[in-house]
């Protein structure tokens, strides 16, 4: 009986310990971006996540409206919601607004370089207030915007934060196991890393290799914008090149669809930096490699 006990009590201790699921679309949060906000429009539910020492924190969440016309925003005048990943661009003084937007305003930059891509129009996407004499807003409500409490946006205004904050917005948030979204993590870290390091190098065809075949920029396809890229970026005299502030989402809707922002530092000859912060769209090509599919600034 006691060597039952004791195997049962070796077991027990063997058992592996299940770790906790982890918001599946945050995969690296840099100290430059403290806190993210999810917009899960099947719950109604305005989620915020902050950064705690190298993981993450729900702190709280809240319930929103969103457009009339639902979500998967196409054109201008449809009053829907995008869906995707987006960034706050400013914060508005509505006092001399329309009692619907309530307390305040933060735009979004919709439409992003994806959405262009895609061939979706309109703007005027923002995350905003109620009117204060409107009473509780239903959950298909704004124009094509997300609104929130007029008391918990005031809340959570210290935390929007203009280029910096992203707002994910999905149907339902997503959850992974730590091990899936670390590993996804680091492929995306070293397909940065690799870029950053064949320009640095002033391999031009290997660095243009990270760029999907079906890749546009200002207009150009990928065979005009490559042709392009050595004939100027090619022919800098960089001396380094250093990436920052590095940040990866994935995107809430498309599968295998990834956000990158981060700081780019160019040193040229004669001391000369370039510094900028960049926007990579990111998709797994059919042999599985990562390629940049879109791109921006800001």
């Amino acid at each position: 009986m006691p060597r039952t006990f004791l195997l049962i009590g070796l077991l027990f201790l063997a058992a592996p310990v299940i770790a906790e699921p982890v918001p599946a679309w945050i995969l690296r949060l840099p100290e430059s971006t403290p806190t993210v906000f999810i917009a899960e429009t099947s719950a109604s539910a305005f989620h915020r996540f902050d950064r705690a020492g190298d993981g993450l924190v729900k702190v709280q969440q809240d319930y929103m409206s969103i457009g009339q016309g639902g979500i998967g925003k196409e054109r201008s005048g449809d009053q829907r919601t995008p869906l995707g990943i987006y960034f706050v661009t400013e914060q508005l003084d509505t006092t001399h607004l329309h009692d619907k937007y309530g307390v305040t305003a933060f735009p979004l930059d919709y439409p992003n370089a994806w959405d262009r891509r895609l061939g979706r129009t309109g703007d005027g996407i923002w995350v905003h207030g109620v009117d204060p004499k409107g009473g509780t807003r239903p959950p298909l409500d704004t124009d094509g915007c997300i609104a929130l409490p007029n008391e918990r946006l005031l809340a959570l205004e210290p935390a929007f934060s203009a280029n910096v904050t992203p707002v994910l917005i999905g149907t339902e948030l997503a959850w992974d196991e730590p091990g899936a979204v670390a590993a996804l993590r680091i492929a995306l870290e070293q397909a940065v890393l690799h870029w950053a390091d064949s320009l640095e190098q002033g391999d031009m065809y290997a660095w243009l290799d990270y760029y999907d075949d079906t890749f546009r920029h200002w207009g150009m396809n990928k065979e005009e914008w490559s042709a392009f890229s050595l004939e100027t970026v090619g022919r800098r005299p960089i001396e380094e090149v250093s990436v920052s502030d590095l940040l990866l989402l994935a995107d809430p809707v498309e599968n295998g669809l990834y956000l990158s922002r981060f700081r780019l530092e160019i040193s040229e000859a004669e001391s000369r930096k370039v510094i900028s912060m960049r926007r990579m769209h990111w998709r797994r090509s059919e042999s599985g490699a990562l390629k940049i599919i879109a791109e921006d600034s800001g």
